[in-house]
């Protein structure tokens, strides 16, 4: 089975990046700590919804776009 978290790390990358977003200017306008946003991209950590959908507003996208699909 894959693991979720690295699937979630690897969507919000490519969003990120194709929104013209790095990490840090994802964390400040989200609110989120640099490398907290960088594990969150390894899959090395479980995100609450809330982060989720503070991570979705600031990118434009809907949550969904970055929850993968089973």
């Amino acid at each position: 089975m894959c693991d979720v978290r690295e699937i979630f790390g690897h969507n919000l990358r490519a969003i990120r990046q194709s929104r013209g977003f790095t990490q840090e200017r994802l964390a400040y306008v989200s609110g989120i700590d640099r490398s907290y946003v960088g594990k969150i991209e390894r899959g090395q950590v479980n995100l609450t919804i809330d982060k989720l959908y503070v991570l979705a507003a600031t990118l434009g996208c809907s949550p969904k776009d970055l929850i993968p699909e089973i």
